[in-house]
């Protein structure tokens, strides 16, 4: 009955969908807590799971985030596979739809069908390819599937999105009902992503798995390197790219708004917009099962003191120190290499005059570490003294909020249950519409980017910086993201602010395109992705998390000492979640990843 007629395959169609994760949602979402991006402490009243994924909690009995068989707040993804195929198997016996519409639903559906095995693929490395559905009569033997090789997920995946993308339109035509769909610039995009994915050094010459070999005695991980992936990743991005320019997408540059601001107040806001003006033309394809206002509850700072403890207000989502320290100083370079910023006394106290005012109260005392930083580090961070605009403050005759972290302060240690306890807050996950007060939170539904055009950007720069192309033809592609956030050029910057070539050589210009992805994308989930495709995780994620004193600094001096807040462990076999124990036990030919 599910392909009775059109509206029952179409309610089979959304069902497809639903087995999209949950991206941004903390519990749900593992790239959220999962880095040491963001941090989260409730006092202990909710089990985070997600969080064992870098305090080395992961196992093999009950996998944290699993999508091979839905344990531990994951999403069974071979459920919807098998949805998937049985909507294809059958969208041709429905007689009362048109044949234009039956192809584009096929499309859709053949995109979701490559999405779940690649996002299958990026957490287990070689998953078994599901392309049809066995009968329920099938003989249990044939039920015992085996994982196929890294390289020939990948070739199913591409072949597969890009036989997708043909049916799909280059943009939805009905906004108000069709928004969150997949358009063929966002089929394009993913495998882009994909490509890009299989071309990294966790997939590409990563010797760690020469001998996961299965019982037949296949080699499921290639790890001689292939300098050619990188060729068609360049590719696949450029592609992606032009057929996104083609669908009228852009780099998001200003934001719609009736109020009177300067300059500085309107670049933040333009980059806080990037993900909250809704539908915006850079999202390439975006989340509709964002729940928006949860986050902004659990990332918004108490601005005032009447506003209820019990409420859940108060950043108990919150950044960390190592983040913020990740952004580059005004000049566009990295704090510790500019040769103008004082980094040894970094954590030092510093007036704030009337010049810093739209950024720090103005005679307030705080940390060396939060002035002079480029514009994106003062629309995604709030700290102890920094300047609020938003909550139905957003005219400049007004005084705006200054957020106030210490011990007993509004947005202090006040309760044991609610707090940030790093002493920093997310701005750029709070919607500038929003409005709370002691009795009211109001929020208006967003959705958030999955994959946007300034991600497309820093993918093609990093693909052609991999390849061997000269600086001067990767540069542009970041250069427009900068230049979209308020800075020079990574040339002039280097040049003028550090005094040295590094965007000369690949590795020099590698790390530049890792630091700027980490910037520009913070908060969206990539990070924790990224610096496993890159294989450096076990460099960056063992090193411990840290804040302030929050709990007990209620002078300028007590609170400026840097305070340990989770100690991080991560292992090389924790690049890839391991497959469920019990997984293993129904299926012999099954074998288990490195290290589990």
């Amino acid at each position: 009955m599910a392909f009775a007629d059109r509206a029952a395959a179409e309610k089979y169609l959304f069902t497809c969908y639903s087995y999209l994760p949950n991206f941004y949602h903390p519990d749900n979402d593992p790239a959220m807590l999962g880095s040491g991006e963001i941090h989260i402490f409730d006092g202990g009243g909710i089990d985070r799971v997600n969080m064992g994924l870098i305090t080395g909690n992961q196992n093999i009995n009950n996998p944290i985030c699993g999508y091979w068989d839905g344990t531990n707040r994951g999403t069974n993804l071979f459920i919807g596979i098998r949805d998937c195929n049985t909507f294809l198997e059958k969208i041709g016996d429905v007689h009362d739809i048109q044949s234009i519409e039956r192809e584009r639903w096929i499309g859709e559906v053949e995109f979701l069908k490559a999405y779940y095995h690649y996002l299958l693929l990026r957490s287990y490395g070689a998953i078994p390819i599901v392309d049809k559905n066995l009968p329920v009569s099938a003989e249990a033997s044939e039920m015992a599937t085996y994982r196929i090789p890294v390289d020939s997920c990948v070739n199913y995946i591409s072949e597969l999105l890009t036989i997708a993308a043909e049916k799909l339109p280059l943009k939805v035509e009905k906004a108000a009902t069709e928004l969150g769909r997949i358009t063929r610039p966002g089929a394009l995009a993913i495998k882009a992503q994909l490509l890009t994915l299989a071309a990294s050094p966790l997939f590409n010459g990563n010797t760690d798995y020469a001998n996961i070999i299965d019982n037949k005695g296949i080699h499921l991980f290639n790890s001689t390197y292939d300098a050619t992936k990188w060729d068609k990743a360049a590719i696949a991005c450029k592609e992606a790219i032009n057929t996104a320019l083609e669908a009228d997408c852009e780099l998001y540059k200003e934001a719609n708004t009736t109020y009177r601001l300067n300059d500085t107040l309107s670049l933040q806001l333009n980059l806080k917009s990037i993900i909250y003006d809704k539908w915006n033309p850079e999202f390439i394809w975006g989340s509709t099962r964002t729940d928006t206002r949860w986050i902004q509850s659990q990332v918004m700072p108490r601005l005032e003191a009447e506003w209820a403890l019990s409420n859940t207000l108060n950043g108990v989502v919150c950044p960390t120190l190592e983040l913020v320290e990740t952004f580059y100083s005004e000049n566009g370079v990295p704090i510790e290499e500019d040769i103008n910023y004082d980094y040894a006394n970094r954590y030092k106290l510093r007036h704030a005059t009337s010049a810093d005012r739209w950024y720090v109260k103005e005679g307030e005392e705080t940390a060396i570490l939060h002035f002079n930083r480029e514009p994106r580090f003062y629309a995604n961070i709030a700290f102890d003294r920094s300047i609020w605009w938003g909550n139905g403050r957003y005219t400049l005759d007004e005084e705006l909020y200054c957020v106030k972290v210490r011990a007993n302060e509004a947005a202090g240690m006040r309760s044991w249950e609610h707090l940030s306890q790093t002493g920093y807050f997310s701005k750029k996950l709070m919607d500038t519409e929003t409005i709370v007060d002691k009795d009211n939170f109001t929020v208006k539904q967003s959705y958030f980017p999955i994959i946007r055009l300034g991600d497309l950007y820093l993918m093609y720069a990093e693909a052609l910086n991999e390849k061997g192309e000269d600086y001067a033809t990767v540069l542009p592609w970041i250069d427009m993201v900068r230049e979209r956030s308020g800075l020079k050029g990574v040339k002039e910057s280097w040049d003028q602010y550090v005094g040295n070539s590094k965007y000369a050589t690949q590795t020099g210009l590698r790390q530049i395109i890792m630091q700027e992805r980490r910037i520009e994308l913070a908060f969206e989930g990539h990070y924790f992705w990224d610096v496993r495709r890159w294989k450096t995780a076990t460099t960056e994620l063992t090193q411990p998390l840290t804040g302030w004193k929050v709990r007990y600094g209620e002078t300028d001096v007590d609170y400026y000492s840097e305070n340990l807040v989770l100690v991080r462990d991560f292992t090389p076999k924790m690049y890839f979640w391991p497959i469920d124990i019990g997984e293993l036990r129904k299926d012999p030919n099954l074998v288990q990843n490195y290290g589990w």
